[in-house]
């Protein structure tokens, strides 16, 4: 396959919470052994960082807001360009004047060139690996009628207050916060 195809194997594991996708892009950035040139660069990307890089114009806008927030591989494709370029020694400013003059296929071809070695090498399926063993277990939360709720047990989300805020937050928004 084609670094390319390798690359967009990725798409089948959005969309992602902010958290997600960093440590996506992390497990690729990481994998292909770009070395950095500055101490930002090193830095593994964070919810946190996702959020700057949003509101910087970094990154387009997610899907949804807050905590409910998604992104998707156009995303995953922005994040790794921002990653490996940081790590080239571009400053966040060229980055972003990089990204207003590049179309998504380009974008793509860019980032899969520059992960070639890491995606023939097996990270994709590292991440696969990863994400096979979290999906193994998962707790499902009743509630009402044909509605529950899922939460992989690893996740921080499965703790049992957590899990009971959630639920108490699904029924309010169906208007029946009576439903046990």
């Amino acid at each position: 396959m084609t670094p390319v195809a390798l690359l967009r194997a990725h798409s089948r594991h959005a969309p992602w919470n902010a958290r997600g996708l960093a440590a996506h892009v992390t497990a690729l950035v990481d994998a292909a052994g770009i070395r950095p040139t500055n101490a930002s660069a090193r830095v593994a990307p964070s919810a946190r960082s996702v959020r700057f890089y949003v509101a910087s114009g970094l990154l387009d806008r997610p899907e949804g807001a807050g905590t409910a927030a998604t992104y998707n591989y156009r995303h995953l494709l922005q994040l790794l360009s921002i990653k490996i370029r940081q790590r080239e020694g571009a400053t966040l400013d060229g980055i972003k004047k990089e990204m207003k003059e590049v179309t998504g296929d380009a974008l793509e071809r860019r980032v899969a060139a520059s992960l070639a070695p890491a995606l023939g090498a097996g990270a994709d399926a590292t991440v696969r690996d990863s994400d096979d063993e979290r999906s193994a277990s998962w707790r499902r939360v009743p509630v009402a009628d044909g509605i529950e709720i899922h939460v992989r047990d690893d996740a921080p989300a499965a703790r049992d207050e957590a899990l009971v805020a959630m639920r108490e937050a699904v029924r309010a928004a169906l208007g029946r916060a009576d439903i046990r």
